[in-house]
């Protein structure tokens, strides 16, 4: 009787046990459940929270040229035949060219594919592949805001620019890699966020300033693109500046100047002596300089003689052919003013690199610090000539 009574008593306990235990897994997976759809609706939420719109719908500035196979690039299709590969593809370098727009975004990121993943061992990634936010100011500055650097060994690239922004609607301007290319980009802002075209019309880019130059005019070695000579004289000017500096390759080519008559210019500037041997200046610079004046007469010439390297002042053979190089170009600019040809000046740039041999990377190759000075010393000399 008492074994009886025993077994009914664990069965009812059983049974109760059972019950609750199903109860509980019920409740359990039920909140499994809720749990599973936060965490996808706050995963969602965050997937969202960065919009990316393509960059190609913001205005481009610094490119004179509309391709079909690139969309970032210096140098039109037509020439790709018609010039030495090495120029063509360094046309694709992006040096100089910048967007702009407007928004009041509190986050902002960049993303972009990279077109030859390019390293050096004396020039920063973030000059070489990175580009550059800076937003206006009320007093008509531009003022940096913060880089989007690359990410290393990767040619997609994604970058946060800033992520606590103060509200309001600001212009920016987006400077775009020095050394290498993109073959996409895209600007990411928050989802509460505006970014539309600027209201801005700066840099003006009427009658702009062209630059043809060597791997110091497009940029090397900056260690950003914002610091590239090119790019403070677009700020200080607040007018477009075109970068035709083209890495070992500024050879006085008459395709170069082609591409710069297409350009209704204020202002040419010739700076590629140190491409060039003695010979070849003496050759070369009368025929492209005929070619501008051909073809867009009434826009003032500048002549940019090389600076005195801080890396050939214990190589006295190399600055003695500095020298000579640059006195080849003097004897061609004195003779056009003895000839009475008007509107064409000349910028001496021997001194500039001299102070304390401060201002370079490599003995040659300009840092930061070369770049701010060979700006602040030609920037006046501009200023003039295009007013």
């Amino acid at each position: 009787m008492c074994n009886r009574l025993f077994y009914i008593v664990f069965l009812v306990l059983l049974y109760n046990f059972v019950k609750t235990l199903k109860i509980y897994l019920f409740k359990m997976k039920k909140i499994s459940a809720l749990l599973c759809a936060s965490l996808m609706f706050i995963s969602g939420t965050y997937a969202k929270d960065m919009v990316y719109h393509d960059a190609t719908k913001f205005p481009l500035y610094g490119s004179a040229v509309k391709n079909d196979s690139v969309t970032f690039t210096r140098l039109p299709d037509s020439l790709k035949t018609k010039i030495r590969k090495e120029l063509y593809d360094l046309g694709t370098n992006t040096a100089g060219l910048f967007i702009r727009f407007s928004s009041d975004a509190k986050k902002m990121k960049v993303k972009w594919n990279s077109t030859y993943n390019l390293e050096m061992n004396h020039m920063a990634p973030s000059g070489i592949r990175g580009f550059d936010v800076y937003t206006l100011m009320d007093d008509g500055h531009w003022e940096f805001v913060s880089p989007a650097r690359p990410v290393v060994n990767k040619k997609s690239c994604t970058a946060t620019v800033f992520s606590n922004m103060k509200p309001g609607m600001r212009e920016y301007m987006m400077f775009f890699p020095l050394y290498d290319g993109a073959d996409s980009l895209y600007i990411g802002v928050d989802s509460a966020a505006v970014i539309e075209m600027p209201k801005a019309d700066l840099p003006k880019r009427e009658k702009p300033v062209v630059i043809y130059g060597t791997s110091i005019t497009q940029g090397a070695c900056a260690s950003r693109p914002g610091m590239c000579h090119t790019n403070m004289l677009v700020r200080d000017l607040n007018r477009e500046v075109y970068n035709l500096g083209f890495s070992g390759n500024g050879r006085f080519d008459l395709e170069v100047a082609e591409v710069m008559v297409s350009i209704d210019a204020g202002l040419y500037v010739i700076d590629c002596l140190a491409n060039n041997k003695v010979d070849e200046i003496k050759k070369k610079v009368g025929p492209f300089f005929q070619y501008l004046r051909a073809h867009r007469p009434e826009v003032p010439i500048l002549f940019v003689e090389s600076p005195m390297f801080p890396g050939y002042m214990f190589d006295m053979d190399e600055e003695n052919t500095l020298k000579e190089k640059n006195a080849a170009l003097r004897e061609y600019y004195e003779k056009l003013k003895k000839q009475d040809v008007k509107n064409i000046y000349y910028f001496e740039a021997k001194d500039i690199l001299t102070e304390d041999r401060q201002g370079t990377v490599d003995g040659y190759h300009f840092t930061d610090l070369g770049f701010f000075r060979y700006e602040k010393n030609i920037l006046p000399v501009i200023e003039a000539l295009i007013k």
